[in-house]
């Protein structure tokens, strides 16, 4: 029954995205409007996230950046409904540039394991399109709470060519992750997720300490596998986008995991400041504290809201 539903909501979802793009952009555009006058709970969790990353920020500038992080993440929703449901082919003939490709290429051809950072930055779903294209590639994602959700993204997320595995990211993943750098695997991993309590270590992010995966510091400085940053940011008016991938500072791999973490997140931050507006703000990324700072959730009032 769970998959049934799973390809009838896709069926929805593929009616809703054959509208044109300009029509997708408008619904998207009046979709933030709406968010942001009923203050629903992205539009809150995101101007708290601006007041923590730049707190020197003029109130007017930070409410301008607000209303431009709401727009572009009611268009991302409409235009990655469309990605998920159209040919992955017509897909990629929306990435009008390509920089760094040879990095990607170089490291495949090494057969030493290839882990691709792909921040919360742009649009992530078409970045794994572009990888599947290129190579078999494992995802690693994290399950939503709805069985109908986790097989409509099982549905949605795989490739015509089988190309695409995808890992929960729980206990037996950190093994098969092992395994697939052993065997020389390209493996795609978010590493902007707050992980949970005792599977991370703080580490500043905007200059405010987040609780941060030490998996992909491990796995790296373990495995002796090649790092690289990887995002398709929009670019122009229209739904075209540039894929660039660019390679991780090494202390991403170093043996000193707080080294490690802090350099993950000096990249990601790095990435992320190109274009605040392409970044998600929408997540609660600092709701874990750093044990014995005193410092409380400050999503909590939010969530009482």
């Amino acid at each position: 029954m769970t998959n049934f539903t799973a390809r009838l909501l896709y069926v929805l979802v593929a009616s809703i995205a054959r509208m044109p793009w300009s029509w997708l952009m408008r619904c998207g555009d009046a979709m933030a409007a709406a968010m942001r006058r009923l203050d629903v709970r992205e539009s809150r969790v995101a101007r708290r996230n601006l007041q923590l990353a730049y707190p020197r920020m003029p109130v007017d500038e930070r409410e301008r950046l607000h209303r431009a992080i709401l727009r572009g993440t009611a268009r991302q929703a409409l235009e990655t409904l469309r990605l998920w449901t159209r040919p992955h082919a017509r897909n990629l003939a929306l990435i009008r540039e390509s920089h760094g490709v040879d990095l990607f290429d170089d490291a495949v051809a090494a057969g030493k394991g290839l882990i691709v950072a792909a921040p919360h930055y742009g649009n992530w779903e078409l970045l794994n399109q572009w990888l599947a294209s290129k190579t078999p590639i494992s995802i690693l994602y994290r399950p939503p709470e709805s069985a109908i959700g986790e097989a409509f993204l099982r549905i949605v997320r795989a490739d015509d060519s089988g190309r695409v595995t995808q890992i929960r990211a729980e206990g037996p993943a950190v093994r098969q992750l092992w395994k697939l750098m052993k065997a020389g695997g390209v493996t795609g991993i978010l590493p902007d997720q707050q992980p949970k309590a005792g599977d991370g270590e703080f580490a500043p992010f905007f200059g405010v300490q987040a609780l941060t995966m030490t998996l992909l510091n491990r796995l790296s400085e373990r495995s002796g596998a090649t790092v690289l940053f990887a995002y398709c940011e929009r670019i122009g008016a229209g739904p075209d986008f540039a894929l660039r991938i660019e390679p991780a500072p090494q202390a991403i791999a170093s043996p000193d995991v707080a080294e490690g973490v802090a350099a993950l997140n000096a990249a990601v931050e790095q990435i992320a400041r190109r274009d605040p507006a392409q970044y998600q703000w929408t997540y609660k990324r600092y709701t874990l504290r750093p044990p014995g700072s005193g410092e409380d959730n400050p999503y909590r009032d939010l969530e009482t809201h």
